[in-house]
């Protein structure tokens, strides 16, 4: 890691740098970018019949794996018997449960804070209002949305580029992987017959997880090397009207990827991670004993681990089925009778998705926010048509690399 780079300064202007100006020299830049932006923004928009045609296979495809899920959860299932437990849980138990979680919650909120330090410094209480909406936007849309919402909510309030917090995002994604899948390997060692589904999801997750990683690691230690990659790689197969629009938004996930710039950030990133895990883990051992039954914790933490796997598939909103349905199969693996299980299972998901939910709704309403707001954000559409004022002029200092039009060298 020892030759890890700074973070690159990007111009979201970078055209321009290197274009000739006119004859005699007077050509604003700034009017410049705004013009040409327009132009190739405009060719690119997709029209509202593709739109529309894709939020609808989204949603189908995100529906039918949900109905999956719950109908293999329902299998042998009596539906009385689930409600008769979820009357009977002593619920006290999962107000503690609620207070950990959102500890769990502030640690995340300091975990991004120390991803974006490459970006912009930016304080605690201003990004806990900003996280509380993005996992809001997470819990009500599909396909984890907010991510998305959360990045937009950013950059309205802090001026911060779109795509280099989706690149924080990215990173916080794989470390959380890493550590479902730490908690995955703690755990099966207990397991008295391993299921062919949770070994196949743990292996699926593992390459996943451990080959992103990897790649972004490159990607920050060898940022030039990286850029002139995807810069071959656009100008080869991209149209010629595209090819501006993604080079600008990859220059500025390589500024995201900033975070990874050395061995300390990265172990931080992890055992911050592995903090947030471990507390919503008590979250689950505290709903438990709002149940008539008791496994160890770390037979929680394997809970915890393959649940969350589960839900980085596509599903219908609110992770619908691929929360529930491992949750419910993991218990029963450990004598768990099914019933209580599935009572259990349904109210931590309840219990993970409603207060969460509600606070994020309230910072909308406090932050002026609307639903409107929220379909700008994934349409993603302001990163392109607003460019930030300051972005407009080169930044260079003897760790950057100097963006320049595709097709043409950035060597000397």
């Amino acid at each position: 890691m020892a030759e890890m780079l700074k973070p690159l300064p990007i111009s979201s202007g970078f055209l321009l740098m290197n274009r000739q100006t006119s004859d005699n020299g007077t050509i604003s830049n700034q009017r410049v970018y705004r013009k040409q932006n327009t132009a190739y923004f405009a060719e690119s928009r997709p029209n509202g019949k593709i739109q529309n045609m894709w939020k609808r296979w989204r949603f189908w495809l995100g529906a039918a794996i949900s109905a999956f899920f719950v109908v293999i959860a329902l299998r042998g299932l009596e539906l009385r018997q689930v409600w008769q437990y979820i009357q009977s849980g002593n619920y006290w138990w999962v107000l503690p449960g609620v207070a950990v979680y959102f500890v769990g919650v502030w640690a995340r909120t300091w975990r991004w804070h120390y991803l974006l330090r490459p970006l912009k410094p930016i304080s605690l209480t201003t990004l806990w209002p900003v996280v509380v909406i993005g996992y809001m936007g997470n819990n009500i849309y599909p396909f984890r949305i907010g991510e998305i919402i959360r990045a937009y909510v950013l950059k309205k309030k802090e001026q911060v580029s779109i795509s280099a917090s989706i690149a924080t995002i990215l990173v916080e994604r794989i470390f959380d992987g890493l550590v479902m899948l730490l908690f995955v390997f703690i755990g099966l060692p207990l397991v008295p017959g391993l299921p062919g589904w949770l070994r196949q999801t743990v292996i699926l997750a593992s390459v996943a997880f451990f080959g992103a990683l990897i790649i972004f690691l490159v990607m920050a230690a060898r940022p030039a090397t990286s850029r002139k990659l995807y810069q071959w790689a656009f100008s080869r197969f991209l149209p010629a009207n595209l090819q501006a629009k993604f080079l600008a938004l990859a220059d500025r996930f390589m500024e995201g990827l900033s975070s990874l710039s050395s061995l300390r950030d990265i172990l931080m990133v992890f055992v911050t991670s592995v903090v947030v895990w471990l507390l919503e883990t008590v979250k689950y051992w505290f709903v438990m004993y709002a149940f008539s039954f008791s496994v160890s914790f770390f037979v929680l933490m394997l809970m915890n681990g393959v649940v969350n796997l589960a839900t980085t598939l596509p599903s219908a909103p609110g992770y619908v089925g691929t929360f529930d349905t491992p949750g419910i199969e993991v218990l029963k693996v450990f004598g768990v009778e099914p019933a209580v299980a599935a009572a259990y299972t349904l109210v931590l998901h309840a219990a993970l998705w409603l207060p969460i939910t509600m606070l994020g709704i309230y910072y909308m309403l406090r932050e002026s926010l609307s639903w409107q707001d929220f379909s700008q954000a994934v349409e993603a559409r302001a990163e392109i048509e607003e460019p930030i004022e300051g972005e407009l002029a080169p930044i260079t200092n003897e760790h950057s690399v100097t963006p320049s039009p595709i097709g043409e060298s950035t060597g000397q």
